[in-house]
């Protein structure tokens, strides 16, 4: 399988792209983990990228592209589900054209669709604890009995800075999406309910599409 998860932040695309990467033996390929890792290590292109991460700016195409290009090598082009990637259509022309080289084209893509009201519900009820980083939800997963002044809410958690993360994920989600659907690629999922049913409703997608075989 070659899947492409799209969605707005908050949508629930990273965790059922890990639960079906999980159930159907596929590798999870999160750009955003990918960064994260780089950093970490001080690779090169950690080195290069973290001084966007550290101002608050989107690392630019070129090394998101070639980090996702090392992983999907590594993977041999193939069973795989991308989680973040492509974000323009700019990578999107990159992803197509290194996968037709490999006789390996793209399957499909998944586009998660929730309100976005649903959307700041769900994120502005998140938590971190300011000394560990570990992430809570005060509904799923409630932070644990510490100091409250410990736990606290992200600027960019916030209803208004949420509001405003969608707008500008708007702007490079709508032509992306179209370059998808004139290919014929991309189906509409609903991303509403709680994750068992969305789960269902993409396995059904991809039987329905082909793309899973059981």
């Amino acid at each position: 399988m070659r899947i492409v998860f799209m969605g707005p932040p908050g949508a629930g695309k990273g965790t059922q792209a890990r639960r079906l990467a999980a159930a159907y033996g596929l590798r999870h390929i999160s750009t955003g983990d990918l960064i994260r890792a780089a950093i970490q290590e001080e690779t090169p292109l950690g080195k290069k990228a973290q001084p966007y991460i550290e101002k608050g700016q989107l690392v630019p195409d070129e090394l998101v592209w070639e980090l996702a290009k090392a992983a999907l090598a590594e993977n041999r082009y193939d069973h795989f589900v991308l989680d973040g990637f492509p974000r323009t259509i700019r990578q999107a022309e990159w992803l197509d054209a290194l996968l037709e080289q490999q006789g390996r084209p793209l399957q499909i893509v998944l586009n998660l669709i929730v309100p976005d009201d649903l959307i700041v519900a769900r994120l502005s009820r998140r938590r971190v604890h300011k000394l560990t980083g570990e992430n809570y939800h005060l509904d799923f997963n409630p932070p644990p009995d510490v100091d409250p002044s410990l736990i606290i809410q992200r600027p960019d958690d916030r209803p208004e800075a949420i509001r405003r993360r969608l707008e500008v994920y708007r702007t490079t989600h709508e032509p992306l999406a179209q370059y998808y659907r004139q290919r014929g690629l991309l189906v509409d999922v609903d991303g509403v309910g709680s994750m068992d049913e969305v789960f269902g409703r993409i396995q059904e997608v991809l039987r329905r599409q082909g793309v899973l075989v059981e």
